[in-house]
């Protein structure tokens, strides 16, 4: 993996600078500069310890193999121990240092909108759409995400035909951006008797959630009809008509909210679903391709793209963009996806420090 070596090493001349900075009796008076001062210095600390311990690693590799090629049998051993974990501690800290070089998406830091629907498979695509949503679920409680339900077609058996949720907290989209696309699991399904492996999907839509700047929605340009909420089987669950469906004439877009408490409540969310499909079809027609270029590397985030198999036979999550093959179905499947996200995530930076961005 290249690493931009000059930049890795800035940070630590930096991070130098600044200590010395804090040291000067004239930063010390002034208040508000030593406290900016001691922020930016929090902030560089963990980058410039990483740097320092990647290139105490690059240092160990060159003195193990350098003692491997003396010929001395008593030491053999013991170097080629060293350079092992050498080698395993240089791969770990280079790929923390592309993310550390790598300019931020600004929309990293917004909640997400989510969406899943029920593919190909019937029943059991939409029991599967469960299964991804409680996996979504688990993972946002690892951050402390807040999971928000906004609008769902429940099955009688527990699945789910489709839903949209919100996930609140700093830095969702970072963590959910590349789940876009086609999920496919292939396990016996629940209402089979025969034993036969199926397989099915279900696709999952990852939005950045819009801000009222991002998107002017003509009030012309809408139309609100308000409906009473049901649930499994179609079964109304409240008595009020609550629910709202929000229908945008130019795009063709279509929304709906009924799990909040109030209509007005289902409004506001409503509106929010709307503006983030919007601002996303207004992203789409601005990329550039350099920028397909990079994505095609880890995914488009086009929902028709298949990126994940889950094979409950063999216990095995497949991430087809970047051949990432995990035997941890279980614990993926209760919300442990930091590796394949970190995968994503370096990738990524990796396709976009090769592209200049």
């Amino acid at each position: 993996m290249a690493i931009d070596i000059e930049k890795a090493r800035s940070i630590v001349a930096e991070y130098d600078e600044l200590t010395a900075s804090l040291l000067d009796p004239a930063v010390i008076a002034d208040t508000s500069r030593y406290t900016k001062l001691t922020k930016d210095l929090s902030d560089l600390a963990s980058k410039a310890e990483t740097v320092r311990a990647w290139e105490e690693a690059l240092r160990e590799k060159d003195e193990s193999l350098e003692l491997l090629a003396s010929g001395d049998e008593d030491i053999k051993e013991l170097a080629s121990e060293q350079l092992a974990r050498a080698k395993t501690d240089i791969e770990r800290y280079e790929k923390e240092i592309v993310l550390m070089l790598t300019p931020k998406d600004p929309r990293d830091e917004r909640n997400v909108i989510l969406e899943i629907r029920a593919g190909t498979g019937g029943e059991e695509a939409a029991l599967f759409a469960a299964t991804l949503l409680k996996m979504y679920k688990g993972y946002a409680a690892r951050y402390g995400y807040e999971v928000v339900m906004l609008d769902s077609s429940p099955t009688e058996l527990g699945g789910f035909k489709e839903l949209t949720c919100e996930i609140r907290g700093r830095g969702a989209y970072s963590r959910f951006k590349f789940e876009s696309g086609v999920h496919r699991v292939q396990r016996v399904p629940v209402t089979e008797s025969g034993g036969r492996i199926h397989t099915s999907a279900a696709t999952v839509a990852v939005l950045p959630q819009a801000e009222s700047t991002d998107v002017k929605i003509n009030p012309e340009d809408i139309r609100i009809d308000r409906f009473r909420a049901s649930g499994a089987g179609g079964q109304h669950i409240n008595r009020t008509d609550s629910a709202i469906r929000i229908t945008h004439f130019p795009s063709g877009i279509v929304v709906q909210c009924q799990d909040q408490r109030s209509q007005i409540q289902n409004k506001e969310k409503a509106m929010e679903v709307l503006m983030s499909r919007l601002w996303e079809e207004a992203l789409k027609g601005k990329k550039d391709e350099e920028d397909q270029n990079r994505r095609a590397q880890v995914g488009s985030g086009d929902r028709s793209e298949r990126i994940r198999t889950y094979n409950y036979h063999q216990g095995r999550v497949t991430d087809h963009r970047v051949g990432l093959v995990l035997y941890r179905l279980d614990e993926i499947l209760n919300g442990d996806l930091d590796e394949i996200v970190d995968a994503l995530t370096v990738a990524d930076a990796r396709c976009s420090e090769e592209n200049g961005q």
